[in-house]
């Protein structure tokens, strides 16, 4: 059987603040560790029929980046629920709220 690993490494400062975060995969194509400035994960457990989420970012992580990435969090999220389920009012739902999100996002430059 085929084995595919992603690890995460997350360099804190002295007030357990992630400072920096890496993360490397067995099928990403660069085979160095790779920078990044925010992960959210999420596994379904089984047993308690919930989901355990980590969400990690770097202190300098710009507001307005983190709020993109939550965007582009639920966009990924709509395309996998069409993927996993075939439901296309669920995913539709999800890419609408994205619309408004942006929209939103939009209004807080002017």
């Amino acid at each position: 059987m085929k084995k595919s690993d992603i690890t995460f490494t997350v360099h804190l400062d002295q007030n357990n603040i992630p400072d920096k975060i890496y993360w490397d995969a067995t099928e990403k194509p660069d085979p160095e560790m790779a920078e990044t400035k925010a992960i959210s994960l999420a596994i379904w457990d089984q047993k308690q029929k919930n989901t355990l989420r980590i969400d990690l970012w770097t202190k300098d992580m710009p507001v307005n980046e983190m709020k993109r990435f939550y965007i582009d969090c639920i966009g990924g999220l709509a395309q996998s629920a069409l993927t996993a389920t075939g439901d296309e009012f669920l995913a539709q739902e999800m890419n609408a709220l994205c619309d408004r999100l942006v929209k939103h996002l939009q209004s807080e430059k002017s």
